[in-house]
């Protein structure tokens, strides 16, 4: 009987990958039981970090810059916190009027010292 299409290539049952070798495979075994078995044995691998990295403000920023960034994010604050206290009820509701007044004395303190600086001429 004649076929139309002609049979598929014959390969390799399973492709080459070289993460399939021997040498390979037994270290990642390893790293999986010391992982789950010996999480101590981790420990000595893993680079110790340096504290206090996480976030940082660019020393070049000038110092109008960084008051007038906080200047915003107070008052961004306040006005979250005005409207939660508005969906509250009872003491939880006094606290945030707290909270949101402390926010709004901090937003006055940062706006008059940045009107207290002094223009370049």
């Amino acid at each position: 009987m004649f076929k139309i299409t002609p049979n598929p290539p014959e390969t390799d049952p399973i492709p080459y990958d070289a993460a399939l070798e021997p040498q390979n495979i037994k270290e990642a075994t390893e790293r999986a039981i010391n992982f789950y078995l010996n999480p101590s044995a981790l420990k000595t691998s893993i680079p110790t970090r340096k504290t206090g990295r996480i976030y940082l403000i660019d020393p070049t920023v000038d110092d109008e810059t960084l008051l007038v960034e906080a200047y915003e994010t107070l008052s961004s604050a306040s006005d979250m916190a005005r409207e939660f206290a508005e969906l509250m009820e009872g003491p939880y509701r006094k606290k945030m009027l707290v909270l949101q007044q402390v926010i709004m004395l901090s937003e006055l303190v940062v706006g008059r010292v940045l009107d207290n600086q002094r223009l370049p001429q």
